[in-house]
């Protein structure tokens, strides 16, 4: 196992606009140096899109290319028995969680790319099964978004429960930005919301819309590829893709729009605008966005006393300016925002850990464990 030590020292980013004040500006904080100890605790992974620890301290790991890794003990073991993965674009093997009474009934749950169903191409599934003797076994299809299609972008996708057991999962517009998202009687450019089991829970908000996806839990959604769970609140905070700028931060209430692509922060990847307002009656304002874009990935709560200077901050993956971005929350508001371990690579994920240590996914890298020095 690769370990490697470095000084990161913390660059304050400034001049981001704080949604609910959309001409606002949060002030540049000066440097602050702070050291850290960092371990590469699973090296030697290519694009590790999701990770989950089981009971025994073990490790889940999604590659994007279609393979599930065990970690446990120092040593990497594949997994076999998964679904087929339709690989494009950025669709693959997306992310991992396991039940919240894993200990007692087993069940792992993932998201990836299919190619069953209606059309050519793939869409975003949902699957759950368990592992026994290195497979992957009993596995049920909960959800596949339809129709396919052969566009590469916005397959999502994050798992999260909340605290009564309901399942949610965020399936990005698929590149379909002008019917997907604000149809409710189509998948794509959705936060779903599932009984463990797959089934609709009766209280879901469109069960009685006729034609409606009753999945659906909110929409108007770009491409969500963070979530966590709030730890005091138990809300489902998410994260999402803008185009060029517009990246947002949403808490997800139920049958809430979300506005893509009516408002945005952001304008098309040639600069050109697609809209001309940023909010409208009847659209979720963001928590946060970000401009320029950071292309944020997975995101966490940090609850964990390892870092008391953290705590009850929001860190969020950078994939395009490599690095973790530390948020601090004021009331809901994002007050102060600083960049942490430049260049280690596009982050894919953080979690923190049972242990109550924090871990990256760069790619290119591996898992990352933070160590605060004593």
């Amino acid at each position: 196992m690769k370990q490697f030590h470095i000084l990161y020292t913390i660059l304050a980013l400034s001049l981001s606009a704080c949604a609910q004040q959309s001409e606002s500006k949060i002030k540049a904080e000066p440097p602050v140096a702070l050291n850290y100890t960092t371990e590469v605790v699973v090296p030697d992974l290519n694009i590790p899109w999701g990770m989950v620890f089981l009971p025994d301290g073990s490790m889940l790991i999604t590659e994007k290319a279609g393979e599930l890794i065990h970690f446990k003990n120092g040593t990497k073991t594949n997994i076999s028995g998964l679904p087929e993965v339709y690989l494009r674009g950025q669709g693959g093997l997306l992310d991992i969680e396991i039940h919240p009474d894993y200990a007692h009934n087993g069940w792992i749950y993932i998201t990836y790319a299919s190619a069953e169903g209606e059309g050519d191409g793939g869409n975003t599934a949902l699957m759950r099964g368990k592992l026994k003797n290195n497979a992957f076994v009993e596995k049920q299809l909960l959800y596949k978004a339809g129709p396919n299609t052969k566009k590469g972008q916005h397959f999502g996708s994050r798992i999260e429960f909340d605290n009564d057991g309901y399942l949610y999962f965020s399936i990005g517009e698929r590149g379909n930005r002008d019917e997907n998202p604000q149809d409710i009687t189509r998948d794509c450019g959705k936060i779903y919301r599932l009984n463990d089991d797959g089934s609709i829970p009766t209280d879901n908000p469109f069960v009685n819309t006729p034609n409606a996806k009753t999945a659906i839990y909110s929409y108007g959604h770009r491409n969500p590829q963070g979530m966590a769970i709030h730890p005091e609140t138990g809300a489902i905070w998410v994260n999402e893709h803008g185009p060029k700028g517009g990246d947002e931060i949403n808490i997800i209430t139920k049958g809430k729009n979300y506005g893509w692509p009516v408002i945005s922060y952001g304008v098309n990847y040639s600069g050109t605008a697609f809209t001309e307002i940023t909010e409208k009656e009847g659209m979720e304002q963001p928590l946060f966005y970000w401009v320029p874009s950071i292309a944020p990935s997975g995101m966490t709560f940090v609850t964990s006393d390892k870092y008391p200077d953290w705590k009850n901050n929001i860190l969020v993956g950078s994939l395009k300016f490599q690095y973790l971005e530390r948020l601090v929350l004021e009331n809901n508001k994002v007050v102060k925002r600083e960049e942490l371990f430049k260049d280690i690579g596009r982050v894919r994920n953080v979690i923190q850990g049972p242990d109550g240590y924090i871990y990256v996914a760069a790619e290119g890298t591996g898992i990352v464990k933070i160590i605060p020095n004593k």
